[in-house]
């Protein structure tokens, strides 16, 4: 998306020195209080001082593995991968999607379909009636859970305030962001920003598992983050009860261009490599999955032959099958002495 300009503040006026010592009063106090309005975002944040534009390159890694996140972990129709990702430099006057707030109709359907469109004439129409978006800036999909995807972005010292999402595919409304994260530090521009990243869910659907169907949530809920225990339900995707907290699923990795009079220059190269190619080193750590198994089925008929002990069983299934030294498998099993009901 193009840039667009940041608003100023322009007045036409006589010189102050020609004015009485009331008018330049009068002039001094109106100047102070339109100076620290246009740059002073809502609330008790601090006002950017840095210079007016930064810019920097955004990198988005991918860390969706089945060693990760074995549970459910989709292979096939469609496999584990990330869309396209879509954000805003943007001032505090706008949001595009915060924990505990309803997220809009765009947003809703990139987070359930990947359908962008509404979500960025939303963000348009906040560039142009409220001014409060600098620019719109996306970074292509990633084919797999592991991989990585870049873009380039330009701040404002009026808009240094930096929100993305990125949907989890296969998902009924899973996705990853970050909600305005600020890259000016006062008087001065962050030189690099990284962020681990965890589900969220929008709020619009409610299905458990990466391929649940279409079901939508009536009334819509708001959004919430996704843990290893909540959504508390066996048949959630990302439940984990035996660990306290899920692994980041990715990282977001924010680096600021240095400047020259007609190019923009990446400072020297670091371990975050470019593309959106399958990484091995993004596999994350081992998260153990134990064995799940169904409840026993009802006992069997007692058969044996009369005045005699006779024996019954029950069975049940594996309903998730453990991974990365989780727990093994009990007997699927159990047989127990009884009287023979039509003894032979």
């Amino acid at each position: 998306m193009g840039r667009r300009p940041a608003p100023a503040l322009r007045m036409v006026m006589g010189a102050p020195g020609q004015a009485t010592a009331r008018g330049r009063a009068l002039w001094a106090l109106l100047l102070t209080a339109l100076g620290s309005a246009a740059g002073r975002p809502r609330g008790a944040e601090s006002v950017c001082t840095a210079r007016p534009l930064a810019r920097y390159s955004i990198t988005f890694t991918g860390k969706w593995s089945q060693t990760a996140f074995p549970k459910q972990y989709p292979l096939f129709r469609p496999p584990a991968q990330w869309s396209s990702l879509l954000g805003a430099a943007h001032s505090s006057d706008y949001s595009l999607w915060r924990k505990n707030q309803y997220v809009s109709d765009g947003l809703r359907d990139f987070a359930e379909r990947g359908e962008a469109w509404a979500l960025m004439r939303e963000m348009e129409a906040a560039a142009e009636k409220l001014q409060s978006v600098h620019e719109v800036f996306s970074a292509p999909a990633v084919a797999s859970g592991t991989g990585q995807t870049s873009a380039e972005l330009e701040a404002h010292s009026r808009h240094s305030l930096v929100s993305f999402v990125v949907r989890i595919v296969p998902s009924p409304d899973w996705f990853v962001g970050v909600d305005s994260l600020d890259l000016c530090d006062g008087d001065r521009w962050r030189e690099q920003v990284a962020v681990d990243l965890y589900p969220y869910d929008a709020g619009t659907d409610s299905g458990f598992t990466f391929s649940s169907p279409n079901f939508a949530t009536i009334p819509q809920d708001t959004v919430t983050e996704i843990t290893s225990s909540s959504p508390s339900h066996p048949a959630n995707s990302f439940y984990y009860p035996r660990l306290k907290s899920l692994p980041p699923i990715a990282r977001v990795t924010l680096v600021r261009l240095r400047q020259h009079p007609r190019t923009f220059v990446l400072p020297a190269p670091g371990p975050v490599g470019g593309g959106n190619e399958i990484l091995d080193s993004l596999s994350g750590p081992e998260t153990p999955l134990d064995c799940e198994v169904s409840l026993w089925s009802s006992w069997g008929l007692c058969g044996g032959p009369c005045g005699q002990l006779g024996a019954k069983s029950r069975t049940r299934y594996v309903r998730v099958h453990p991974a990365n030294h989780g727990a093994a498998c009990p007997e699927l099993q159990e047989d127990a002495d009884c009287v023979p009901d039509n003894c032979v």
